[in-house]
């Protein structure tokens, strides 16, 4: 039997027009791996093309090499094609012409006439011959790339690569392996199986997937394995200070201001199992920042409390038209489904983050969600 290396390795000799997505969330190693595999991809010749939904904040990855390939919506993935029985005549001219919100082509043959039964359409098999989704539990979790085009991803074969427990198994290949850290690490292993050389290029940007899952090597599930594939990739000449600079040494002094203000009101439940704050809108205010300079904070906390399990900041934004929109970010840092922690409210997000709002005041509710946290987590484990 087949190991799922060789699973992968044969489809993609296989394919010839290959798609690369991950989550919505963009975290780091999804960014990093899916730009690795695009370039492992095009060394061997292959046609890919990266997709995902479109970011809403600017990406600490830009740097890497192939991220303004990223493509923010899938477009031409089949062909409507209109066919013409030429049997009969043939064609001396093809125009065509918009006329109220119809594209009519006008054919004009040489001799004789074109009837209605000449016509005919179809349409064309879709563009990609294989997907390849890094680091998502599931579909849902790649967001409108999925939503717009579900009968595509159903249509075709799926190699799934993640390294997360909550992984859903949803491709027709899955190399989930749980032992890994990080879906760069399953990547350079894949890379190595397939015995193609990974240049600099690809070892930064594996080294970066690694750096960014790890916190910097801080995280608490940190292997030997991993340490030796990141001293390997850097002797492969990935670019770790280029890394470092750019996501852990252009911190502005406004987001250090919001870490402090979240400090300030940091506090603890379930035996310190769950961390939460809450920031007022003038607090964004007063150091400059946004709601999504809030995701610097959290994985701040995953580093600095490892014993965390849950992370919940609350936060009161004030939206274009001057109204309060009061909003809690919930992250699982370990197996728990923050989707499934947040019901019945109607969070949107992944198993890992997830967003949703909350009712005022904003004390009182964040007190309930995070009571309402505490004893799902205490029934999950009874």
């Amino acid at each position: 039997m087949k190991t799922n290396y060789e699973q992968i390795i044969e489809a993609v000799n296989k394919a010839s027009n290959i798609l690369i997505s991950f989550n919505r969330n963009w975290s780091g190693d999804a960014v990093a791996s899916a730009l690795a595999l695009r370039l492992w991809l095009l060394k061997l010749g292959k046609k890919v093309e990266i997709a995902a939904e479109r970011a809403s904040i600017a990406s600490p990855y830009s740097f890497l090499p192939g991220f303004s390939h990223i493509k923010s919506e899938l477009d031409n993935l089949r062909k409507f094609i209109i066919s013409l029985d030429i049997t009969n005549t043939e064609v001396a001219q093809i125009e065509y012409q918009v006329d109220n919100n119809k594209l009519d082509f006008i054919v004009s043959p040489k001799n004789g006439f074109f009837t209605n039964e000449d016509i005919s359409s179809h349409t064309s098999g879709f563009k990609y011959d294989l997907i390849i989704i890094v680091s998502s539990p599931d579909f849902e979790s790649l967001g409108s790339i999925y939503d717009r085009d579900t009968e595509f991803f159903f249509d075709t074969t799926v190699i799934n690569i993640d390294h997360q427990a909550a992984n859903d198994n949803y491709g027709q290949i899955n190399l989930v392996n749980l032992n890994d850290v990080a879906s760069a690490e399953i990547l350079y292993n894949l890379f190595n199986e397939a015995k193609l050389e990974i240049d600099p290029d690809i070892a930064t940007c594996l080294l970066a997937g690694l750096i960014s899952e790890t916190k910097s090597f801080k995280t608490t599930n940190v292997t030997p394995k991993t340490l030796s594939i990141a001293s390997e990739l850097i002797s492969l000449e990935g670019r770790r200070e280029e890394i470092i600079n750019a996501l852990y040494r252009s911190r502005q002094m406004n987001v250090l201001k919001l870490w402090g203000s979240v400090l300030m009101n940091l506090q603890s439940a379930f035996e310190n199992r769950i961390m939460w704050s809450i920031i007022k809108a003038e607090d964004f205010i007063a150091t400059e920042t946004k709601p999504d300079d809030l995701r610097d904070v959290v994985d701040e906390l995953i580093v600095s409390m490892p014993q965390a399990q849950i992370i919940v900041i609350a936060y009161e934004k004030i939206n274009n038209d001057n109204k309060h929109e009061l909003k809690a970010i919930v992250h699982s840092v370990k197996n728990f489904d923050a989707l499934y922690l947040t019901q019945p409210a109607q969070a949107i997000g992944t198993r890992n983050y997830a967003v949703l709002s909350l009712a005022e005041p904003i004390a009182e509710s964040t007190g309930a969600l995070i009571k309402s946290i505490e004893e799902k987590m205490r029934r999950l484990e009874s």
